[in-house]
């Protein structure tokens, strides 16, 4: 299956969001400390999550971004759809020319693989991911990382 960094750290940086958005906007620079994605490549990302209703932009100290809508109507797959990145699972990238320009023998399984995992990840909703308990111990660790850092930029000014 290819999907690429673009789909993994648009889902990565949404579900940060969703974890830490309940007191308001948060900043890219905030999502790009805690999971160590260039703040460049989130501001391209959040730019098209945006653009497809996922997300608002708030403008001004304090700004940042917020999801668009409940924790529960936003799907995994719409987040990889809105970043433009396909989930497929063929090796001629779905063109239908995998052997000497022809559909190969197996085209159709890595169709229909590509067709299930998106069915799958269309079905898991942010708030199905932030509810998992092995999401909340790893965002935990984050924001005791984070934290350490923040006090340790503090305790030396």
């Amino acid at each position: 299956m290819r999907l690429t960094t673009k789909g993994r750290y648009a889902v990565t940086a949404m579900l940060d969001l969703a974890l830490h958005g309940s007191n308001g906007p948060v900043s890219l620079a905030d999502i790009s400390g805690r999971q160590d994605i260039s703040l460049s490549y989130l501001e391209q990302l959040f730019a098209k999550l945006r653009r497809n209703d996922l997300v608002t932009s708030v403008r001004g100290p304090g700004g940042g971004y917020c999801l668009s809508r409940e924790l529960d109507d936003i799907f995994v797959a719409q987040i990889v759809d809105a970043v433009n990145e396909a989930v497929d699972a063929t090796g001629c990238g779905g063109t239908s020319t995998c052997q000497q320009g022809e559909v190969c023998l197996t085209h159709h399984l890595w169709c229909d693989l590509s067709d299930q995992i998106h069915n799958f990840l269309s079905q898991i909703s942010l708030a199905n991911l932030v509810n998992r308990r092995e999401v909340q111990q790893v965002s935990a660790r984050q924001d005791a990382r984070s934290g350490d850092a923040e006090s340790l930029v503090l305790s030396q000014a």
